[in-house]
This record gives structure tokens, sequence and C-alpha cells, in this order.
């Protein structure tokens, strides 16, 4: 089984492993036959192989089959609308059950959205998380911001074009407005670009509407050592302007480097009720 990595705009990106592969295989798993047909047309090559789809709608339906061509001894090929199979895309249930039957599952390298996008972002890459897209609902979406308000590493998040500004807006709003971040669309494409600054700016960019595949980069928090009262009395300000004190001890302690269960506690004891810390802050 291979996995193999396609271009994610420009089709010279190809690698010539990559066309020698797919013109050999005997089964092509493609997320979009459709788009699997263009790439070949504009790569000037030709298949011989099955092709069939494989995609989130009948992944599960579809490994077994697929197994079974492997077990008979078939090269099977896994590609995706664009980059890496598996990288929020289509493949990792197959991995999973092809590791188990104890098949070999390799990969023809490709341009990865994550990799190109962390790469021309100016943030700091020694250290790199990536988290996919974020929920669509915007208390999910805020709830899983607040999980990562600690995180140190920078972040890579793909979005979909007209959720962009909401999602960089919730940044602002959880992380704070200046909070450094890079907007890449349409990368390697004709009409790429990478709009750079902090997470506020680039969500009123963003409102005139985002068009084509986005990758977001954001910084991760830089630890400090926080001014602990100063971090009260701003929680305290937040709950006098409206905002619930979980969501408010998360977005300080964020800003201030602090841990939430050690500033909720401090929140507390001046409000004059001293007790544990609530659970969900942990």
């Amino acid at each position: 089984m291979v996995l193999a990595g396609t271009p994610i705009g420009d089709v010279a990106d190809a690698s010539p492993r990559l066309l020698a592969l797919l013109q050999t295989a005997d089964v092509i798993a493609a997320e979009d036959t459709r788009r699997l047909r263009r790439l070949l047309e504009r790569m000037e090559i030709q298949t011989a192989a099955r092709v069939v789809s494989y995609f989130e709608g009948n992944e599960a339906a579809r490994t077994p089959e697929l197994l079974n061509e492997l077990a008979d001894g078939r090269t099977v090929v896994v590609v995706t609308d664009a980059g890496m199979p598996s990288v929020s895309d289509p493949g990792y249930r197959l991995v999973v059950a092809a590791v188990e039957r104890g098949i070999r599952v390799t990969a023809v390298p490709g341009p990865s959205a994550v990799l190109t996008a962390l790469a021309v972002s100016g943030l700091a890459v020694d250290r790199f998380c990536f988290e996919g897209f974020l929920p669509r609902k915007a208390g999910e979406r805020r709830r899983r911001l607040q999980d990562l308000a600690l995180e140190e590493r920078t972040m890579v998040f793909f979005e979909a074009p007209h959720r962009t500004a909401e999602a960089l807006t919730a940044m602002a709003e959880v992380w704070g407005p200046e909070r450094h971040a890079a907007v890449c669309r349409e990368l390697t494409k004709t009409y790429e670009e990478v709009r750079r600054g902090p997470v506020a700016e680039l969500a009123q960019w963003a409102a005139s509407g985002v068009r084509g595949e986005v990758t977001i980069v954001v910084a991760g928090v830089v630890r400090r050592s926080g001014d602990l009262a100063a971090a009260v009395g701003q929680v305290q300000t937040l709950v006098a302007d409206g905002v619930k004190l979980k969501p408010a001890v998360a977005e300080v302690a964020a800003e201030h480097g602090l841990a939430k269960n050690q500033l909720y506690e401090a929140v507390l004891v001046a409000r004059g009720r001293p007790e544990m810390s609530h659970p969900s802050t942990q």
C-alpha cells in the first residue's frame, strides 16, 4: 500500500516517482475520482489502474475491499485531492487496518500545505503542532481555542474560506488581539497570498471575504512570569463586563503565562470564597 502525496497547487511539483507510480499502480483509491482524472490530464500521463473513490462517506465500507486487493498482492495507491493522504483527509483508517494485517505501508512524499505554510509563515518552526480544522460551532470552537491557550508551539490549522474571519476573530478574543499569525491561501497556485500580522488585524482583513484553500499558522504563547495580582484584577474586570468566570480565567491565564487553576483559586480568594479549583479549569 502506498500513500502518495499529490501537488497542492502547482502540478510541476509532482515528483517523477509519483508519475511512475500512478501509471503502474493496480488500484488507485482517490478522494475524488474526477479530480484525479483532471490531475492525470494536467500531468500528461495515463493509467491502466482501476480507479475507485475513497472519501469520508465510503471510507468504512471501501476499506475491506482495498485490504483484499492488498492481500492479493496488488499495488494500491491512495491519493487525496491535494497533499498527503490521512492528514485531515481519507487514508488513516486504511493504514490502521493494513498495519493490523501485517501489510506493508509506505509513502511517496509530496507537497504538504502544513509544512509549506509553516515554512513561509515567518513564525517559529523549531516546534509546532497541527490542529486540523477548528469546530464549526462557535461554542465548541471557543472551547478548543481555550484548551490551546497555553500551547507554546506554533500551531497550524486548516480552515474553510467562508469561516476564516470567524476563526481569526475567535482567536483574537480568546488569545488576545496581538497574537501573531499568518494566513496562507492558495499555496503554490497562481494567486498565492500570505498575510502576516496580529490575529485581530488579520480578522479585519478576512471580514471582506477570503477565497481558496486556507491554512492558518499561529504563534504559540510566550511563557513569562505573570503578575498574579494584576491578572486577578483583569479577570474581575472581564467578569464585571459580563464574561463568565471560567472563560475569563482561561483568557487572562494565557495572556499572563499563569496556570488556570492557580488564577482561578486566586480570584476566589479575592472574592472572599477560598475553595478548591473547579476540575474543568485544570
